[in-house]
């Protein structure tokens, strides 16, 4: 007993709830054969419903509740969002299972844009539960069980639609089934007691000005008579300035949880407090050239590939229908997958200058994206659009991978989630009005072979512009530098939290 006392204490119990939670609540096996259900005789939906008037509303859903929900996951301490996570996703599947019609499956995609907004939850709670030294193998773990769940789901689907197992409703009753599991193990969750912004208890009583120095703090209970300071003049590069050469800083930072209540309450501010610190932040972090830079393409790419990923189904139904042909959609996801994350691995081991060459690898790998997407659309065959999709994404989880290490490279762990967030955000409006314009039955609708060759023109315009920005980084001047982090170690985990904010598909 007091060994299991002892375990539930320790950082692995919240971890492994939340990689079990994870893993369940991304086993979805009728996912890559969302079309061919709702295009089928279960549901009667043309094609053009589904792509011109069902899909756009989870856009626009998703860009609507971002912020709020950003900002209330903090507020709740992330566990409430979590919970109300699976309970959303539990609806979804519901209403895709028992609802009929147009607006009933708007309605569906409105509430699933509220599930994947909630995404930021998953992450961010592990945070606020375990140790800084525990954050690298806390975020591999869980972000290896999500992508386990959608590859090991998209290989259950294939199998039962291929093998006859089961048919698309029973897969539906058996993903619910998966749902009310992960319901009950994010009840089980531990309840955090602080979090970034609104609890700030157990957190390091340091303030940032407009300016981005940080604001001097001493201990209010120095041992021995020392103290212990933020220098000023540091421009957020220390958290704290080590006591006499031999306190880590771990240890200072935990020696300012013994500050006064009046201390803390005034640290953690409310409401006005938060926004106002989130803008200088938002300031400070856009000042630098070069993140500008990379998170344009963020942003540009990300929406590209959102649309691509939203409705290549309508695609492939409209290459080769699934009412007169086996569908691989499933195994297609799983392959897609399970190579992108072997990319976006493999180009940690690389050791290229990514602030010299980056610039130029994007503008020529967007172009092999555009090129994949063309063969997509004009070769008019199933499994050369099978074979672009998965090189498409591919080389995007290649490539986001480099744009997440350089810019989180040059920020502090205080602010990365939100320049991520805000280049998602970029994402969603950039998505909001391709969608408007070009998908939604109100704006041009056009058919889904023009999409595509829109997306390709897209990714063309986006690979011309960054491989002339990156050909005159390389040629003209020397690339900007930012200021790195302190330690390998907040370098790397940075890197692997950047996916706090990417999406559900990413």
């Amino acid at each position: 007993m007091d060994t299991l006392k002892r375990w539930m204490r320790d950082w692995k119990y919240p971890t492994s709830l939340l990689c079990i939670y994870g893993f369940i609540s991304t086993v979805k096996p009728l996912e890559p054969f969302l079309i061919p259900f709702l295009t089928g005789p279960d549901k009667n939906l043309t094609i053009e419903q589904v792509t011109n008037q069902i899909f756009p509303v989870w856009t626009y859903s998703y860009l609507t509740v971002l912020v709020p929900v950003f900002l209330l996951t903090d507020w709740l301490r992330y566990k409430p969002v979590v919970v109300f996570q699976c309970l959303v996703l539990f609806a979804t599947t519901a209403m895709i299972l028992w609802c009929n019609g147009v607006r009933e499956m708007q309605a569906m995609q409105f509430i699933y844009g509220v599930v994947t907004s909630c995404d930021v939850a998953y992450f961010s709670y592990i945070y606020s539960m375990v140790e800084l030294k525990h954050y690298l193998k806390a975020t591999s773990y869980c972000r290896t069980a999500q992508l386990l769940g959608y590859t090991v789901g998209s290989v259950l689907g294939q199998v039962l639609v291929s093998f006859e197992l089961m048919s698309y409703k029973y897969i539906l009753v058996f993903t619910l089934v998966l749902n009310a599991v992960a319901l009950i193990t994010s009840i089980l969750l531990p309840m955090p007691k602080t979090s970034m912004f609104f609890h700030q208890r157990s957190r390091a009583s340091r303030e940032t000005d407009g300016e981005g120095h940080v604001e001097t703090v001493k201990h209010l209970e120095p041992e021995e008579g020392s103290t212990t300071e933020v220098d000023p003049q540091s421009n957020d590069q220390k958290d704290a300035v080590e006591v006499d050469g031999s306190k880590p800083k771990q240890e200072i930072l935990e020696g300012f949880n013994d500050c006064d209540s009046s201390a803390k309450s005034s640290k953690t501010g409310g409401c006005g407090d938060v926004l106002l610190r989130l803008w200088r932040d938002f300031l400070q972090c856009f000042s630098s050239r070069t993140l500008i830079i990379w998170s344009a393409w963020w942003a540009l790419s990300t929406c590209g590939y959102n649309q691509t990923v939203n409705y290549v189904q309508s695609l492939w139904e409209h290459v080769e229908p699934s009412s007169n042909f086996t569908v691989y959609n499933g195994g297609v996801e799983a392959l897609s997958n399970l190579f992108g994350a072997a990319a976006a691995y493999g180009i940690g081991f690389s050791s290229a200058d990514w602030s010299r060459w980056g610039e130029m690898a994007l503008g020529a790998l967007s172009a092999l994206e555009a090129g994949a997407l063309f063969a997509m659309v004009f070769s008019a065959n199933i499994w050369v659009c099978y074979c672009g999709y998965i090189l498409f994404k591919s080389l995007y989880m290649l490539l986001i991978t480099i744009a997440m290490f350089q810019i989180a490279a040059g920020l502090n762990m205080e602010r990365y989630a939100l320049v991520f967030g805000a280049n998602t955000f970029c994402a969603l409006v950039l998505q909001t009005i391709i969608t408007s314009v070009v998908v939604d039955s109100s704006g041009l609708g056009v058919d889904i072979v023009t999409q595509f060759i829109i997306y390709g023109g897209y990714f063309s315009v986006i690979a011309i512009v960054f491989f002339l920005r990156g050909l005159y980084t390389t040629v003209c001047r020397k690339p900007e530098m930012e200021t790195p982090r302190e330690t390998p170690e907040e370098t790397f985990k940075a890197e692997d939290d950047a996916q706090i904010i990417t999406g559900t598909k990413f």
